[in-house]
């Protein structure tokens, strides 16, 4: 008995102490890995947003964030919507034609009126979303060659519209649309309200909707969705029908700011919505993502495009290097981090 009562509370004893340590450890490094792959990419922003801002005198202006802000803000969008689609391990070939599209069909939309110069390049290049959608979930074909096809198919319907490129079509001065892509409020042009606007819905529906749950679903294991009653053909019929409409309401907004549907516009735009997507942190292999990060991505490219034309001495084409480098950086540090995780 006495024995027997010794014995009993020091058996536990030892044990819940040892379980608590062993958890403690993998949970603070999940956090931490998890934290670097969030914001790893809005540190990387600071850092050389500060280094630019002590280097250069002209970049900290008021003129050159202002410019740089709106400049941004195209490319964003097109981002957002491909970051609901790559979330669902999908992608998006087709937004940089749809985007050039876009521009000349609300350039040429304008001479009938600005409503008409909004809806047309939004339905238009929605429509050819909603066909990438069905081809993709329906007929299970791979997305890669699905948006490929609809990248050639949507420069091709551009060119027959303008003949090959060799009319442009301006939209009027004084115009409301006009007003749209080159007026101000409050110091920072209008596409730059209208992006943010874009990104809080789309951070909203991404986090708190029913829908948002079913795009991470989706991207995070297909067949597990299905069985648990997701509409996956309908989730990625909806994201890839999303990207188009952000993609031709950006090249819309495009064509207003620069005030004429510009047909060499859009050109490997797609890479770089690619690029900025992943490196705000959102997995290519889907199932994880942020629209935060997306527009933190959008900005840090932004960011190191104008410190090299700052820089002066360094051609335009070193843009492209630095971008590609910094993207294999960021997916190798990508995997590296999702496999401690």
């Amino acid at each position: 008995m006495t024995t027997t009562h010794t014995d009993a509370p020091m058996t536990p004893a030892p044990t819940g102490p040892v379980e608590k340590t062993e958890q403690a450890g993998p949970g603070r490094a999940d956090r931490i890995s998890a934290l670097l792959q969030q914001h790893g990419a809005l540190a990387v922003l600071v850092i050389v947003s500060l280094v630019a801002s002590f280097s250069f005198d002209t970049f900290a202006t008021g003129d050159n964030i202002t410019n740089m802000a709106t400049s941004s803000a195209f490319l964003a969008i097109v981002a957002l919507g491909m970051t609901f689609v790559i979330i669902t391990g999908g992608i998006d070939l087709s937004v940089g034609s749809l985007f050039a599209l876009g521009g000349v069909l609300a350039a040429w939309g304008s001479r009938h009126g600005t409503l008409v110069a909004l809806l047309l390049p939004l339905a238009v290049c929605g429509l050819i979303g909603v066909v990438n959608g069905l081809l993709v979930a329906r007929s299970r074909l791979a997305p890669f060659i699905v948006t490929l096809a609809a990248m050639l198919g949507a420069r091709g319907l551009m060119l027959a519209l303008t003949d090959e490129g060799a009319e442009t079509y301006l939209v009027a001065k004084g115009s409301f649309l006009a007003e749209l892509g080159q007026g101000t409020t409050l110091g920072l042009g209008n596409p730059v309200w209208i992006t943010l606007g874009l990104f809080v819905a789309g951070a909203v529906v991404l986090r708190r909707t029913r829908f948002g749950q079913h795009v991470y679903a989706v991207g995070g294991n297909e067949d597990a969705a299905a069985l648990m009653g997701a509409p996956v053909a309908r989730t990625k019929i909806l994201v890839y029908t999303l990207s188009g409409l952000l993609a031709g309401l950006a090249g819309a907004l495009n064509a207003a700011w620069l005030a004429s549907g510009v047909t060499i516009l859009g050109n490997g735009m797609e890479l770089e919505a690619i690029s900025a997507v992943v490196i705000g942190g959102t997995l290519l292999t889907g199932g994880l993502g942020y629209v935060s990060g997306s527009l933190v991505g959008v900005l840090l490219l932004k960011v190191i495009q104008n410190v090299i034309n700052q820089i002066g001495s360094l051609d335009s084409s070193y843009q492209q290097v630095v971008s590609g480098a910094f993207l294999a950086v960021v997916v190798i540090a990508q995997t590296w981090l999702g496999r401690r995780r």
